[in-house]
């Protein structure tokens, strides 16, 4: 019925139109033909074609979905949370790996897969987790410069943190303090409130952050360094990293991942300011299993030959992480402490202050057996809280980890990666496109 309506009126269009050109002559004739084939254009265009309602249905969804992928992409800087973007509720599958030897059955073995099928919410949760980690790091990446003071450093990327993982209590948020430890301090090292510290051209700084949802933990740290003369040494953490994690496996011996380590790391030499240093692994810091709300979770994995004979087992989380170093290649504790964790294993301790039982209540309600720092208590409004913290220190109920330096004047690179030792392949949880 539209169609007939709007041809009509086309041709009463064209006999009037083409009725006042013929007086004009051949040279108009032109412009009006023209003329016409965009009236008639508009015309069709305008057209609404009579369509069964299951095609009209498909159309209005298609249109739709359409809109909605337009707008779920991340803003600059973020602010979208990540289970905005992914409405299915699936998140990105990490690297896959494949097991070797006697391990090769796993990829095709149907029961294997069927305990995976069973582990697919905690798998789910840690992946939810390892996207946040990417799209954090990747905004931070593109604003690191040097002049920046550590603390704002370190808030900016908390609070990306918190938005993009939808913070919410003990069920998804940051898994410890954001650690941006300079040149010879290896670990541990974030900016207390009123720090000054500011980021120069020629430092090396590790950062080292760490996400969760429900308490399933992704670990993932890398190194910054502006000035090129430091790239060797960040690519011998890098590689020797990827070297641990293609080492990782079911039934695989740590020492046996320490020693390939080692053997990649010591392989690197760096010329800094006209010296040639040997790149060291240091020997007594280690990557680490994580359970769920605990970062440390038992087993160890050396960076350097030697070490634990304990197995990795089927179903375990690690992170794979190693540090090289210019110096001796062995840490100590050393400056002003900042991070501290409940004792996971710790049963009920009387406490006399009640300053100290006021405190323990905020850490117990906040972060539970996760690590904090001071600025976190600063931040909930904890104050005078030393003398407290102290004495749950003293008591046992807390755990301090203070800085880990190599000797004054070294530089350290570290990068770290969570892997999972799923039934059937090896997934390397928090790899992104950057490392």
């Amino acid at each position: 019925m539209a169609k007939e309506q709007s041809n009509a009126e086309v041709s009463v269009l064209v006999e009037e139109k083409g009725t006042s050109s013929l007086a004009d002559g051949n040279e108009e004739a032109g412009d009006l033909s023209s003329m016409l084939q965009k009236e008639v254009q508009r015309k069709v265009d305008s057209l609404v074609l009579d369509e069964p309602p299951e095609v009209a249905k498909k159309r209005k969804k298609k249109s739709k979905s359409k809109k909605k992928k337009e707008l779920l992409e991340q803003t600059d800087p973020p602010s979208i949370p990540i289970i905005e973007l992914f409405p299915s509720g699936e998140f990105p599958e990490g690297e896959i790996q494949q097991y070797k030897d006697d391990n090769v059955w796993r990829t095709t073995s149907e029961e294997k897969r069927e305990l995976e099928r069973l582990e697919k919410p905690i798998y789910n949760s840690v992946r939810q987790a390892a996207e946040v980690h990417r799209q954090v790091r990747k905004y931070i990446k593109g604003i690191l410069k040097p002049g920046m003071l550590m603390t704002d450093l370190c808030e900016t990327l908390e609070n990306t943190v918190r938005k993009l993982i939808s913070e919410n209590g003990l069920q998804a948020g940051i898994a410890f303090p954001t650690g941006c430890s300079l040149n010879w301090v290896a670990a541990h090292w974030t900016p207390n409130s009123g720090d000054k510290t500011v980021l120069q051209y020629d430092d090396v700084m590790k950062l080292d952050f760490g996400t969760h949802i429900d308490g399933h933990i992704v670990d993932c740290a890398f190194t910054v360094a502006f000035n090129p003369m430091f790239d060797p040494l960040l690519e011998a953490s890098r590689e020797a990293t990827n070297i641990g994690i293609k080492e990782s496996g079911i039934d695989v011996r740590l020492c046996d991942v320490g020693t390939a380590i080692q053997e990649v790391m010591e392989s690197y030499e760096v010329e800094i300011k006209g010296k040639i240093f040997q790149v060291r692994s240091i020997r007594n810091l280690n990557g680490h299993s994580i359970g769920q709300y605990q970062i440390h979770a038992g087993k160890s994995v050396p960076i350097v030959k030697g070490g634990e004979q304990t197995k990795m087992e089927e179903g375990e989380f690690f992170a794979i992480e190693t540090f090289a170093s210019t110096g001796k290649g062995y840490v100590r504790e050393d400056l002003e402490c900042s991070h501290y964790m409940k004792d996971f294993d710790v049963g009920h301790i009387p406490l006399r202050l009640p300053r100290a039982k006021q405190l323990l209540a905020t850490i117990n309600k906040n972060f539970s057996t996760l690590a904090f720092c001071r600025r976190y208590l600063d931040r909930l409004g904890e104050t005078k809280y030393l003398m407290a913290l102290k004495n749950l220190c003293d008591a046992d109920i807390v755990k301090p980890y203070p800085p880990l330096c190599d000797v004054k004047g070294s530089y350290v690179s570290q990068f770290e990666h969570t892997i999972l030792l799923r039934p059937t392949c090896k997934e390397v949880i928090s790899r992104g496109e950057d490392y």
